[in-house]
């Protein structure tokens, strides 16, 4: 059971906004977790939050608008007006989940003028992508770095201490 709830924690993890799927896989390995199931849990988590903000893009529009009274762009999203308009959707999709994070780079896709199937579609194929890498560059430093799989990392020794 407490492995149910460790997944779930990774699940809102990665649908959390600037806490990505990329940074949850190697994570939830380190703590003892099965590598490929947290890649399917977390890239579900980031999909489904990612795919709510562009659903919901028109209601978040207004209540930043509302919420800004026209302060100018952060850090960020001056990164991603570049990407955009540098290498347009695709390469805010791609680079997005690394450089500015998803969620806000779905957000700024739309803002900047893709439509809801385009970004959506890119945002996913990123996602996935991005995703499987973590999930291959955390297995091959699991196994270069001989990482003791009987201990079964942190998160068990944390739950042995309190059962």
């Amino acid at each position: 059971m407490s492995f149910i709830i460790a997944y779930l924690i990774v699940f809102v993890l990665a649908a959390t906004p600037f806490f990505e799927v990329v940074a949850v896989i190697p994570l939830a390995a380190l703590a003892g977790l099965n590598t490929w199931v947290a890649v399917a849990v977390g890239l579900l988590g980031n999909i489904l939050t990612v795919l709510l903000v562009i659903a919901l893009m028109d209601k978040i529009k207004s209540w930043l608008a509302k919420r800004q009274n026209g302060k100018a762009n952060n850090k960020r999203g001056e990164r991603a007006e570049r990407i955009w308009k540098k290498y347009g959707l695709p390469g805010l999709a791609i680079l997005g989940p690394i450089l500015v994070g998803s969620h806000l780079a779905a957000f700024l896709s739309m803002s900047f003028g893709g439509n809801k199937q385009s970004v959506a579609a890119w945002m996913i194929g990123s996602l996935v992508a991005w995703s499987v890498a973590a999930g291959i560059l955390t297995s091959f430093g699991i196994n270069l770095f001989e990482f003791d799989a009987e201990r079964q990392g942190f998160l068990s020794d944390l739950l042995k201490q309190y059962q």
